[in-house]
């Protein structure tokens, strides 16, 4: 674990956390525009990994161009797209129920999965994933189907809190918890600290493992991620974790800096 002065110059592939790491809400950290460019301009690629799943990459494709970065579908690599394709490769020809927001279902819908928000007779898995449209009447129903019934469940991300602009609102771990006390149940997460999303960034990029940098703001989410798929890892502390964080964590990143223009600045010399 040491400070980014001592990062080697060998990074292509950087995959970045959002909230935290490069912004709050549609609040962008300084020098994440110029960290964006200057990857760009020595011809590597940045990937945002992110766990969030009340959008679609659609919908994460309009956010950033509104917020002046450059970015296509190849740019993103959400929990909910990783959702998507674990559920299409276990449960193609499956009723699936999801708890989510609307953007979430309809992505799902979208790769062709039949979805159900309701009880229904042949439901072969429950998905949760982080809703900031969530309901009481949404929570009852899916404890309703955990308990009567004995069917898969699993969950985009197992993150307890997601940043915003003043401080932090429950993520999608903590409302897995909070059904977890009336179900006895907890999910299998396919998001971060899953290694999937990086190797799913790797595969689709052609960059080797010594290539790739996973920056987060979260010990247990993005460096475990990163750590998972043996691949570097710098955290920044414009999020959750702080420095002092560092002595007792299991999950010690190979890097740290203060913020996102840290990295830039680094990323200048090469």
């Amino acid at each position: 674990m040491n400070n980014i002065s001592c990062m080697p110059n060998n990074k292509k592939l950087y995959l970045l956390d959002i909230d935290g790491t490069i912004a709050f809400d549609n609040d962008l950290f300084d020098g994440t525009k110029e960290f964006m460019e200057e990857v760009k301009h020595q011809g590597g690629k940045y990937v945002f990994i992110t766990n969030n799943s009340t959008k679609s990459i659609k919908d994460y494709m309009i956010k950033f161009t509104n917020l002046g970065i450059d970015v296509d579908e190849t740019n993103f690599i959400t929990s909910s797209y990783a959702t998507a394709l674990y559920l299409k490769e276990n449960y193609k020809e499956e009723l699936i129920f999801v708890l989510g927001t609307k953007s979430f279902i309809q992505e799902l819908r979208d790769y062709g999965l039949t979805i159900t928000e309701e009880i229904k007779p042949n439901i072969k898995v429950a998905v949760v994933g982080f809703d900031n449209e969530l309901t009481y009447s949404k929570i009852q129903t899916i404890c309703e189907l955990l308990i009567t019934r004995k069917i898969d469940y699993i969950a985009t991300n197992p993150d307890y809190a997601c940043p915003t602009s003043f401080g932090y609102v429950p993520d999608c771990g903590a409302i897995c918890e909070f059904i977890e006390k009336a179900v006895k149940r907890m999910p299998i997460y396919v998001g971060k600290p899953n290694r999937l999303i990086v190797d799913m960034a790797m595969k689709a990029t052609g960059y080797s493992r010594e290539e790739t940098l996973v920056i987060g703001d979260r010990l247990y989410t993005d460096i475990a991620c990163g750590r998972n798929a043996n691949v570097d890892t710098l955290v920044v502390f414009t999020g959750e974790a702080k420095l002092e964080d560092l002595e007792e964590t299991e999950f010690k990143p190979s890097y740290y800096c203060d913020t996102i223009r840290d990295a830039y600045e680094h990323i200048c010399t090469k």
